[in-house]
């Protein structure tokens, strides 16, 4: 179990937008795919956090891109290569590293779970200093899953946590932790809005410090 007191043995976060402040970097990207198609453009990122959405490809088509005139995939390529020079220099959220400095400090063990490609992910976490500090990275291509449920589900069988807390910014986090049967708390200040997360029905807080609290919250034993 727990060392005596904590709540979780486990903490797993997801990476874009509640590790990384790359939100900006979100709507900078398809702002552009937009614009090179004589889209009309999202204008705000209030805006962008209200219809981001997964999965992706039924945010882009809410959007108005036409997968009947060009695939999928091509989109995404063209996402990946602009997201790449766009996001290189976003920062880690206001924290971060002191955040899951004192976790580990108080003997948690530390998970990223990301939809991105694995080794873009461990690329962008060692750029940042904090690689170190995670028992655990997790992104698309570990284990072939077609999305990050698949790799949660893998990541729950082979641990075997006994008390999780998912740390996300979207309610793909929240089905990823029902998937995982661990508890959540969702961030402002990623790619959705506080409305949008709000109806997940978890927790809402606005930064990576006050869910690195919550999760050292001495327990309410209940007599």
């Amino acid at each position: 179990g727990a060392p005596a007191g904590m709540r979780y043995t486990d903490v797993i976060w997801d990476f874009n937008g509640t590790l990384l402040d790359d939100a900006d970097a979100g709507l900078a990207c398809v702002e552009e795919l937009l614009r090179r198609r004589g889209l009309p453009p999202l204008g705000s990122l209030a805006r962008y956090r209200e219809v981001f959405r997964f999965p992706i490809r039924d945010y882009y088509t809410d959007i108005g891109f036409d997968f009947s005139r060009e695939p999928y995939e091509a989109l995404a390529d063209e996402w990946a290569l602009l997201y790449d020079e766009l996001a290189a220099a976003a920062p880690l959220r206001a924290g971060v590293p002191e955040t899951l400095k004192r976790l580990k400090r108080a003997g948690v063990r530390l998970t990223v779970l990301s939809a991105s490609e694995h080794g873009m992910l461990c690329r962008q976490l060692r750029q940042r200093g904090v690689y170190g500090l995670f028992d655990e990275v997790l992104g698309l291509g570990d284990f072939r899953a077609q999305d990050k449920l698949g790799i949660a589900r893998e990541w729950c069988a082979r641990t075997r946590p006994a008390r999780a807390l998912m740390i996300g910014d979207t309610d793909h986090d929240a089905l990823a932790a029902r998937a995982m049967s661990a508890d959540c708390v969702l961030l402002t200040g990623g790619h959705q809005s506080r409305a949008v997360l709000l109806r997940t029905g978890f927790d809402v807080l606005d930064t990576p410090y006050e869910a690195a609290e919550y999760a050292l919250k001495k327990e309410t034993i209940n007599i």
